[in-house]
């Protein structure tokens, strides 16, 4: 009789397969790492731009690599050049107002001044006792930090162009990458599924969770904030506001908060002017962000988004905030789709338990 080899027991077999599978992620996401923001970037525009990709793949009789080149072409001339050039200019007006606050063209202190004036008592006194009631010195601490930041970006100019670098391999990394997503996208979404280790219907739930969630948050939340602050930005430049490109993009970076959205900029602007006593301007500038910004998000949210895809508000503006926190600017997308799946994958344990 033949000794069996312990070496082919099956299940030894199958956890050192395990074993061997979990240290090579490992050391793949461990290489991949310092692009993981490109990746990210990759899947993202491919899955939003994906049913434009399969219009291409049609006119082009199937030829992926053809359909491909011009979904990428049409994305980088309506999405990443645009964004591009509007940053360009976001960064030149907030060179150009920190200029003249720097200058004292821009009197933050007296504006604010004249706000607290028309304070009450209790009110004015309890500015003074954190520190803020007088803002001129507020201003001075303002441009002081804005001075001692700049000598830190001066000093470490290197350090700017390695960033510089480093952005734009990136930046040819995600465009590689997104290329061979579009062409080959069908296929490695087969693959994924084939290796995910759960049920069918499970593994179907989860990627087309993901996808949805995706599409949401890209498709919808940025088009809703930058629609936002465009108005924002139009306000503020009728009404002779300095630096509204500037003020504008930072409506468009708030309203992808839930519960936080663009008043927290137009809201300080409409009390100075109420402040100090232009009132029409203040009542104008009230009734735009109320109604026609605030209605942006109920009018347009649900047509790109669609309702029943929306998580809760609060579970947004968390999952939003902590994903800022851990992958900086991306993590305003990859924050949501982490909740989406967290709530997904607990759904189905406790559907699996009652089936059970």
């Amino acid at each position: 009789m033949t000794t069996p080899n312990p070496l082919k027991d099956p299940e030894l077999e199958f956890k050192s397969l395990l074993v061997l599978v979990l240290g090579a992620t490992l050391l793949f996401a461990l290489i991949i790492w310092p692009f993981f923001g490109a990746v990210c970037w990759a899947v993202f525009i491919a899955i939003v731009f994906w049913p434009l990709n399969q219009r291409f793949l049609r006119g082009a009789r199937g030829r992926r690599s053809t359909a491909a080149l011009a979904s990428l072409i049409v994305i980088l001339v309506i999405v990443i050049l645009p964004t591009a050039l509007i940053a360009g200019s976001i960064a030149d007006e907030a060179t150009l107002v920190v200029g003249k606050l720097r200058s004292g063209e821009i009197q933050i202190g007296s504006y604010f001044q004249k706000a607290v004036e028309v304070l009450p008592g209790w009110a004015r006194s309890a500015l003074d006792r954190v520190g803020i009631g007088d803002f001129g010195t507020l201003q001075r601490k303002i441009i002081d930090s804005a001075g001692a930041s700049g000598q830190l970006l001066t000093a470490r100019a290197f350090s700017i162009g390695q960033n510089t670098l480093d952005f734009t391999v990136s930046f040819f990394v995600m465009l590689y990458v997104l290329f061979f997503l579009l062409r080959d996208g069908k296929s490695l979404t087969q693959g994924i599924a084939r290796a995910i280790p759960l049920r069918e219907d499970h593994t179907h739930r989860l990627l087309g969770q993901f996808a949805t969630v995706v599409r949401a948050t890209v498709k919808g939340n940025i088009l809703v904030a930058l629609v936002q602050g465009a108005l924002g930005g139009m306000a503020f430049l009728v009404l002779g506001v300095s630096g509204a490109l500037l003020w504008g993009a930072v409506m468009a970076l708030f309203s992808l908060l839930p519960a936080v959205g663009a008043v927290i900029v137009w809201g300080p602007v409409a009390l100075y002017f109420f402040f100090t006593g232009a009132i029409v301007k203040a009542i104008g500038l009230t009734l735009w962000g109320a109604v026609v910004i605030g209605l942006v998000d109920n009018i347009l949210r649900p047509v790109l988004v669609g309702k029943d895809t929306r998580m809760p508000d609060y579970l947004i503006l968390v999952a939003t905030l902590g994903g800022i926190a851990v992958f900086g600017l991306n993590g305003f997308v990859i924050g949501p789709v982490i909740a989406a799946v967290f709530l997904v994958s607990w759904d189905m344990l406790a559907s699996a338990r009652q089936e059970r």
